[in-house]
């Protein structure tokens, strides 16, 4: 069973409902930017987009990452605004401690190992479980802006292999 709760975004404002939406969501509350243009996109962002990320952990596309929250002694989840360009995604990994991802603009994908690929829109909240291999990006024709929430206590991400075209496409 998936996790999925729905956020609701008004400019630079975050609040998580405690309504729960179906397993395969259907609704359509995203504002998605149709040309996907860089500038288009830096107008819908909640937060700065940051820095682009020079890692061999994604691949297919450009990917930003706005570091909002590191871990620390007294809080051990970092929160991170990530912005993902058409295509892009991460390898397969998992979290010691599980992630949280708040989908806040375009349409993304996630998919857990030996599970269907979930397509997730604004207004979506994607719970990953601990230790469990997954990945997530986005689709060939959107952009997409997420907040990840990754719990630290555990450990770091272990990331593993590459997201096959075969896994991406299905």
């Amino acid at each position: 069973m998936n996790n999925l709760k729905k956020i609701i975004t008004s400019g630079s404002f975050v609040a998580l409902t405690i309504v729960n939406v179906s397993c395969n969501p259907s609704s359509s509350n995203s504002n998605n930017i149709q040309d996907g243009s860089t500038s288009a996109i830096e107008n819908i962002l909640v937060f700065e987009r940051g820095e682009e990320v020079n890692s061999p952990n994604f691949t297919g596309g450009k990917v930003w990452l706005n570091n909002l929250v590191d871990a620390d002694s007294i809080n051990q989840n970092a929160v991170g605004s990530v912005t993902f360009e058409a295509g892009a995604r991460t390898k397969w990994h998992s979290h010691p401690a599980g992630q949280i991802i708040l989908a806040i603009d375009g349409e993304g994908y996630y998919q857990e190992d030996g599970k269907e690929k979930i397509v997730v829109k604004k207004g979506e909240v994607m719970k990953c479980p601990k230790d469990v291999p997954h990945w997530h990006g986005v689709s060939a024709q959107s952009h997409f802006v997420q907040v990840a929430i990754t719990g630290r206590e555990n450990g770091e991400t272990l990331w593993l292999k590459e997201v096959t075209d075969e896994d991406y496409n299905k």
